[in-house]
């Protein structure tokens, strides 16, 4: 959704302004003296509180704009799996196994292409995604909504080759809890080197997080990852630090087709329900996409 510089926050702060993001004012964090969290970027809201993507933002396109930054022209994945739980099989289930299988069929795929039309400073959105495997950190995640910083942090710890065009999804066996977010992506730097990376929540059992996929090939807390995953890789992709591309209310390409799907999408040989990105090309030539005009799947 919009940007945001805390995750100590009601939902109701969710709806700040792309400005305030930007400034990386830590909101409630009221020391002067101690260095920003990084912005929240993204957060994908639960189920009831997608925006209206189609409603222009007071009057005029509800096209993503560039503001002037850069774009990843492919990306490393690497995936951090944080908590004591992982270490139970019973709680693993399919999940890391499914999450490897995920990122090794999304590269070069349709849903990949979605982002393509998009370019920065440095080019052109490729649907290029290395992956680069994943390492599991049993230490004890936070309890409850961490802060962007502790997250920077565990990233920075466990990865020892971090690359710039890096992202880093920490999925930890933190339940959502009241937090008014699934995921949402960042970015910073691990020795100097500029990374984005991201925090997604345990969403075993949550309904608020829960695509409704019925295909039976993955468990739920699986399906609900992967869809929030590929929420979050299409805007690292296409705005990895503030600089890309999101609509005049903060909205990035994912955000606007929140929860707004077109049947099951195919990743190297595996099919997962996974919601649209918003294409400005399908809602400049015609309002082509399948909702709101303007999402859409593949290409």
């Amino acid at each position: 959704m919009r940007r945001v510089a805390s995750i100590a926050f009601a939902f109701a702060t969710v709806f700040t302004t792309a400005a305030w993001a930007q400034s990386g004012q830590a909101a409630g964090q009221g020391d002067p003296m101690r260095t920003p969290d990084p912005p929240i970027l993204g957060p994908h809201v639960p189920r009831g509180r997608a925006p209206q993507a189609a409603r222009p933002h007071r009057g005029g396109s509800p096209d993503l704009i560039w503001h002037n930054g850069q774009i990843l022209n492919s990306s490393v994945v690497q995936a951090i799996y944080w908590g004591a739980s992982w270490s139970s099989s019973s709680f693993v289930g399919d999940k890391i196994s499914g999450l490897d299988q995920f990122f090794a069929g999304v590269s070069g795929s349709s849903y990949m292409n979605t982002n393509t039309e998009y370019t920065g400073t440095n080019g052109q959105v490729s649907p290029v995604v290395l992956y680069d495997g994943h390492t599991i950190d049993l230490s004890a995640a936070p309890k409850s909504a961490p802060r962007t910083s502790a997250v920077l942090a565990e990233v920075c710890k466990v990865i020892t080759n971090p690359v710039p065009d890096g992202f880093y999804p920490v999925y930890a066996d933190t339940p959502r809890g009241h937090a008014g977010y699934c995921a949402w992506h960042s970015y910073g730097s691990c020795g100097g080197v500029p990374i984005q990376f991201g925090w997604f929540f345990n969403l075993d059992g949550d309904a608020g997080c829960d695509p409704g996929d019925t295909s039976g090939l993955h468990s739920q807390g699986l399906a609900a990852l992967a869809n929030v995953t590929g929420h979050e890789l299409s805007e690292t992709v296409t705005d990895p630090r503030n600089g890309g591309w999101y609509d005049s209310s903060g909205a990035e390409n994912a955000d606007k087709c929140a929860w707004h799907f077109n049947g099951l999408v195919s990743l190297g040989g595996t099919s997962w329900l996974i919601q649209g990105n918003w294409s400005n090309q399908a809602y400049d030539n015609g309002q082509t996409g399948y909702a709101l005009g303007g999402c859409v799947t593949s290409k």
